[in-house]
């Protein structure tokens, strides 16, 4: 019996440890090196790096610029969706950038093009029906294999 309660302290003990690391550095993250911003919607936010200032230069010069921001293309609609895909990204982004794996110039994810295309779609949705319409699994409609660099123009 005073084995298992001791297994039982030690566990709790690990937990708690554990609780306090992730805790600490959620702390750090959103106070000291200011993780709160990214919970705007300013694009300056997006580019604090340098793999992504040259798509902040390009998307202000870009026509998209007066009609919408990095997260009205970069992440899905809806608060849940919009704030797990900017989890996601965060923690891949910091991760990446910790290890120094990351590649420059910075390249989008499989999961992060499909985003960007629907929501090409939901702005697009007059204009495009006719290609949609037509759409299969096998063949779906890519907008960015023909409009890659209208977000970003370079």
């Amino acid at each position: 019996m005073a084995t298992i309660i001791l297994r039982f302290k030690g566990t709790l003990f690990l937990l708690a440890a554990l609780a306090g690391v992730a805790g600490g550095v959620g702390v750090y993250a959103f106070v000291y090196a200011r993780g709160y911003s990214y919970l705007s919607n300013d694009p300056k936010v997006c580019a604090n790096c340098h793999v992504m200032q040259g798509h902040l230069e390009a998307w202000m010069n870009g026509s998209h610029r007066s009609v919408a921001t990095c997260n009205d293309c970069h992440t899905p609609a809806g608060l849940v969706g919009k704030y797990v895909t900017k989890g996601l990204n965060g923690f891949w982004h910091s991760y990446a950038f910790t290890t120094g794996r990351f590649p420059d110039p910075i390249r989008i994810t499989a999961r992060n093009r499909a985003v960007t295309e629907g929501a090409c779609l939901k702005c697009h949705d007059e204009m495009v029906s006719p290609f949609t319409a037509h759409a299969t699994r096998d063949e779906p409609v890519s907008c960015l294999r023909c409009h890659s660099r209208v977000g970003h123009p370079r």
